[in-house]
C-alpha cells in the first residue's frame, strides 16, 4: 500500500487543520506543488487538493468533485471548497506550529492560507459529549479496502478521497437533555458504547448504519474534537475510496431519502463542508503524477 502514511494511523494527541486558497493573480501553482511533494512524506502530515486546483492544473481525478451543499428542515449543510488542504498531526502543538510555518513558506507564493483549526484527542477518542467516535471504523484490510483506491493506475493507487466538516455543538443544548434522551440522540448508551436496540429511527447510528445500504457505505473515519474562545465541537475527517458513501450517509442524515433527519441536527450543525483528493506516496515523497 502507498497511502499517505498518516491516512490510516490512529489519531493523534494534537492536530492543526489548513486550508489553501489561491492567491488571486498568483503564478502557475505546479513549482509549489513541486517544492510541498519534495517535502518527506511521514505520519505528521497528511495533504489532499481540491476539485478547483486539480481543475486548474488541467488534470483530472475521476470521482473528485465539489462538495455539495444539502438541506434539511430547519438546517444546513454548506459547501465550502478549498483548493489545499493539510492535516498536521502530532504529539506536541508547538511542533505543529512549526510545519505550519513550513507550509507557509513552501507555499507562499500560489497559496494564502484561508482557514485554520486547531484540535485534540478528547480522552480516547471520544466527541466532547463524552460518546466514542468511529465505533463501527473497519479495520485492518478492510480499512484499506475502504479507505484506499486501487486498480487505477500509477499516480492514482494508493490515493484517498477525504470529507471534511467543521461542526459547532450547543453543549448547553445537548446537556439539557436527560441521559436516556441523550443516549437516544446517539443511538448507544454513553455507559458501555453498546448500540441501543429501541434506538429511535433519528438516532445517529440508525442513520449511518453503513451496512444497512447497497451498496455498503464503508468509510473510515478520522475525526478530532476542537475549541477556541467561543465555540466547541468535532471536526469530522472520512477517507474513502470513493465519495459516494460519504454522500450516501449526509443524504440519510438530512432525511433526503425519507424525511427523517438525524437527531444530531438537534444539537449541533456543520459550518464547512469540502471535498479532496489526496494523492499517493511514492518513494517517501507526494506522487503527483497524476496532476503535473
Amino acid at each position: 500500500m502507498n497511502a499517505q502514511p498518516g491516512l490510516l494511523a490512529e489519531v493523534p494527541s494534537h492536530a492543526r487543520y489548513l486550508t489553501f486558497r489561491r492567491r488571486p493573480a498568483a503564478a502557475d501553482p505546479r513549482p509549489a506543488l513541486e517544492r510541498l511533494a519534495a517535502l518527506p512524506v511521514d505520519g505528521a502530515r497528511v495533504v489532499g487538493l481540491g476539485a478547483s486546483l486539480v481543475g486548474e492544473l488541467g488534470g483530472g481525478i475521476e470521482g473528485l468533485r465539489t462538495f455539495p451543499a444539502m438541506e434539511g428542515r430547519g438546517f444546513s449543510v454548506p459547501s465550502t471548497p478549498a483548493a489545499l488542504w493539510c492535516w498536521l498531526r502530532g504529539e506536541d502543538r508547538g511542533e505543529l506550529v512549526l510545519l505550519g510555518r513550513l507550509l507557509r513558506r513552501t507555499l507562499a507564493d500560489a497559496f494564502e492560507v484561508d482557514t485554520v483549526i486547531d484540535a485534540f484527542r478528547h480522552l480516547e477518542g471520544r466527541d466532547l459529549t463524552g460518546y466514542e467516535d468511529g465505533t463501527e471504523n473497519p479495520t485492518g484490510e478492510d480499512a484499506v479496502a475502504a479507505a484506499v483506491v486501487s486498480r487505477s493506475g500509477e499516480g492514482r493507487d494508493g490515493s484517498s478521497f477525504a470529507a471534511v466538516q467543521q461542526w459547532v455543538h450547543d453543549l448547553d443544548r445537548f446537556e439539557s437533555f436527560g441521559p436516556t434522551e441523550q443516549d437516544e440522540v446517539i443511538g448507544r448508551r454513553r455507559s458501555d458504547n453498546e448500540e441501543m436496540e429501541d434506538a429511535p429511527e433519528a438516532a445517529h447510528v440508525k442513520r449511518t448504519e453503513q451496512e444497512a445500504f447497497d451498496p455498503p457505505a464503508y468509510l473510515v473515519r478520522r475525526s478530532m474534537a476542537w475549541a477556541d474562545a467561543a465555540r466547541e465541537g468535532l471536526v469530522f475527517v472520512s477517507f474513502s475510496s470513493s465519495l459516494d458513501p460519504f454522500e450516501t450517509l449526509m443524504r440519510r442524515m438530512t432525511g433526503a431519502d425519507d424525511g427523517i433527519a438525524d437527531h444530531l441536527f438537534r444539537f449541533t450543525r456543520p459550518v464547512t463542508g469540502s471535498y479532496f483528493w489526496c494523492p499517493p506516496e511514492r518513494d517517501g515523497r507526494l506522487d503527483l503524477r497524476a496532476i503535473l
